[in-house]
């Protein structure tokens, strides 16, 4: 209990604030509604449980070392932030959008877990900080991981909950207005707090 209450706190504040994941599962929420939007929840946990568990064996420390990789990290993280902010600038809530798009399959969610700048860092400040005293150590690094992915789920589910509640509001002009404004502030925001 000493090694999993703090693993636990960090886990959970990590994984309720707000970040990459957490947006676009808001969005994901609102334009598809909870129960389509539950792949992209669980490519998010399974590839962050990928990344964690690199990270802890201490491949996640290498990559952190190479200047060059932090930095195409954070640029093509922050890219595809960018974007995302700018789609949602004229973003409708209408039967004929949805029908437009699509969610986030399971296995892009996965994969983007390697570009989101706050899951490396989450993965790595978790490993160094919070893996289990326990041997062997391939039975520590599957507890981190599992204790982790196990609070990560329920948390990022609150965003996707919170978007399908919001969905029924944004058929208003001055809620779209005002949340999509909101959404792109926060997206642009995280974009610019991977170089702070």
């Amino acid at each position: 209990m000493i090694t999993f209450t703090p693993l636990a706190t960090f886990a959970f504040v990590s994984s309720i604030t707000p970040g990459p994941n957490n947006i676009m599962l808001t969005s994901s929420g609102i334009w598809f509604g909870f129960r389509r939007s539950i792949p992209h929840m669980l490519g998010i946990t399974v590839g962050f449980g990928v990344l964690l568990g690199i990270c802890a064996a201490g491949i996640g420390a290498l990559v952190m070392a190479v200047p060059s990789a932090q930095t195409a990290l954070r640029v093509a993280g922050s890219a595809y932030l960018l974007y995302l902010a700018w789609q949602m600038r004229n973003m409708r809530f209408d039967r004929q959008a949805e029908q437009a798009n699509k969610p986030l399959s399971f296995m892009g969610a996965a994969a983007f877990q390697f570009l989101n700048p706050k899951a490396w860092v989450m993965a790595i400040t978790g490993g160094s900080a919070f893996l289990p005293h326990i041997l062997p150590t391939w039975l520590a690094v599957a507890v981190y991981c599992l204790v982790f992915c196990g609070i990560n789920l329920p948390c990022i589910s609150v965003w996707a909950g919170a978007g399908a509640l919001l969905r029924r509001f944004l058929g208003q002009p001055a809620w779209r207005i005002t949340f999509c404004a909101a959404m792109m502030l926060l997206t642009a925001y995280s974009a610019i707090a991977i170089w702070l």
